[in-house]
């Protein structure tokens, strides 16, 4: 704290602090002050001095420089009587980049009850500190100075410089859904996300959803466009709902023919992800860890990562939008899960992957896909050699049919708990393919082994009834099965009377009948967070298997 020391006071900190030596007379004690360079070199773009003031820092006095990009301090020590240069260097600078800040609050005292006013004592600054696997979380540097006017006119600098970052929303449209894993989505939000929105001044419009399908009818009567973004606290299949929300809305608006979309527009806001579900996929994916605040900070931060989007179709009408979908084994063990709800979601979870693993059975389908036209780089002496790889003929269609275990379409690299790695490591946010992984028919203590391999660091397709391609299109047809028994029907909830099959598409159960087409759209959607390869390993363990 200052005190009554006047010359921390001024408004532009022109005045040194007059901590002088016993006495000393006043041409004494300013030689003793370690003088400031009279000559710096050229300043780069964006670092010319705004601001110079004095503040006191953890407790010390600090000459502080604010430019646009960075705040800067250093404590004020007096100069050695003998010279001794080890002093000075003991006032080692201090440096925040202000692209790092995310917040500037006035400090004041108040009595109780005191709503405003009040006595000023500085300013605080919110940084954003990145920590080790991935973590974000948020600290505090607090810039003592009891001058109102020091502190006003700082405070004015600050504001406008932490409002010319683009892409850090001011208004968000959030979806809890509280029925989310152990239904602590509610807790989470305003526990932990809601103090931090508060504090970046992001105005917030909230709906705790209360039935399946709740987020999509209002997306769908929202007016997007007073807000900045979209935030989703869920696990993935409220995610699933509110990303086809946002997208189908973003089509209505346009005024496309929802039933069938060849070419649908991208999302007008990006979206953001709060894990608060079992699985997380997109989370982890994004952020590589499943952790609220890193989620909320990436927001505040205004991180954003255009993400390619897939359009699920029947031939006659637009299914879903959605990141990925599991058809067989993946779909058959959510499709159980759901059929359990009353049971806690861990043990519903872990009794569903045993059941269908005991009762393993492949789907006889047919997969059409158009292979993807890649660009491949080569290295013949020193000179690199950019050519075209053709998976296939250009245009042509490729078909396979038979019995597959599990087949699995995937736009993102899919990062969960049971697959640090991710469920298609070698997919990215935002290359415009498909990774297309078939599972054939095989015995269940190889099929075993394949899933295993998901949680190591050995690669899971390696397996002679595993393939796996990139495309940009592809067709299931599922050949429909005569004569099947009362058990398989019961249990699986998939071959209906009327043929309807189970798809997992990103943890969300749908039931459909037929060819469904897949379609995937490069950058449709932007959402907060970063590039998967940007991300440090993920620290996520497998404890399912």
């Amino acid at each position: 704290m200052l005190g009554a020391a006047a010359p921390f006071l001024l408004p532009q900190g022109r005045a040194w602090p007059e901590r002088r030596v016993q006495a000393a007379t006043p041409e004494e004690s300013r030689r003793r002050v370690a003088p400031l360079p009279t000559a710096a070199p050229p300043a780069e773009a964006g670092e010319e001095p705004l601001l110079r003031g004095i503040f006191e820092i953890s407790k010390r006095s600090c000459d502080v420089v604010l430019s646009a990009r960075r705040i800067r301090w250093s404590p004020i020590l007096p100069e050695s009587p003998t010279g001794d240069s080890s002093v000075i260097l003991q006032a080692q600078e201090e440096i925040i980049e202000m692209k790092d800040v995310f917040s500037v609050k006035l400090k004041r005292r108040r009595f109780v009850g005191q709503k405003k006013g009040g006595t000023t004592l500085g300013i605080t600054l919110f940084k954003c500190l990145n920590k080790e696997n991935n973590k974000l979380t948020d600290c505090a540097v607090h810039l003592n100075n009891l001058s109102e006017d020091h502190c006003q006119s700082w405070f004015r600098h600050l504001k406008e410089i932490l409002n010319g970052f683009q892409n850090r929303p001011k208004s968000l449209k959030v979806f809890v859904n509280p029925s989310s894993h152990k239904r602590e989505a509610t807790h989470i939000y305003y526990e932990q996300v809601a103090p931090l929105f508060k504090l970046a001044d992001i105005k917030t419009d909230v709906t705790v959803t209360e039935y399946e399908g709740h987020a999509l009818s209002v997306l769908k009567e929202c007016e997007l466009q007073a807000f900045d973004g979209v935030v989703c606290v869920g696990g993935d299949g409220s995610v699933s709902e509110v990303a086809h929300g946002l997208l189908l809305k973003a089509q209505i608006d346009a005024g496309k023919d929802t039933d069938y979309i060849t070419t649908p527009v991208r999302a007008p806001v990006p979206l953001g992800v709060i894990p608060a579900g079992t699985t997380n996929i997109l989370a982890y994916t994004l952020y590589g860890i499943k952790h609220a605040v890193t989620a909320a900070l990436h927001i505040v931060m205004g991180h954003i990562q255009p993400v390619d989007v897939c359009t699920f179709s029947t031939p006659s009408k637009l299914l879903r939008f959605g990141f990925s979908a599991m058809f067989g084994f993946g779909a058959r063990t959510l499709a159980l899960a759901e059929k359990h709800r009353w049971m806690p979601s861990s043990q519903r979870k872990d009794f569903a992957f045993i059941k269908t693993l005991a009762d393993l059975k492949p789907e006889e389908c047919e997969l059409s896909f158009l292979p993807l036209q890649i660009p491949q780089e080569d290295s013949h002496e020193n000179d690199r050699i950019t050519t075209l790889l053709y998976l296939g003929s250009k245009d042509q269609w490729h078909k396979i049919q038979g019995h597959f275990l599990n087949v699995s379409i995937m736009a993102i690299p899919c990062l969960c708990s049971m697959a640090p790695r991710g469920l298609a490591p070698n997919t990215r946010l935002n290359n415009g393919s498909m990774a297309l992984i078939v599972v054939q028919n095989t015995s269940r203590t190889e099929f075993i082994k394949h899933l295993k391999r998901y949680a190591s660091v050995k690669n899971q397709f390696n397996f002679p009834f595993v393939e796996t391609y990139t495309v940009q299109e592809v067709k299931v047809q599922p050949r429909l099965k005569s004569g099947l028994d009362a058990k398989e029907n019961t249990y699986l909830n998939a071959a209906s009377a009327e043929g309807n099959y189970p798809w997992n598409i990103d943890g969300d159960l749908m039931k459909e009948a037929s060819e469904v087409h897949i379609r995937v759209h490069p950058q449709l959607i932007n959402l907060y967070g970063v590039n998967t390869d940007d991300l440090e390993s993920s620290q996520a363990t497998c404890n399912c298997i």
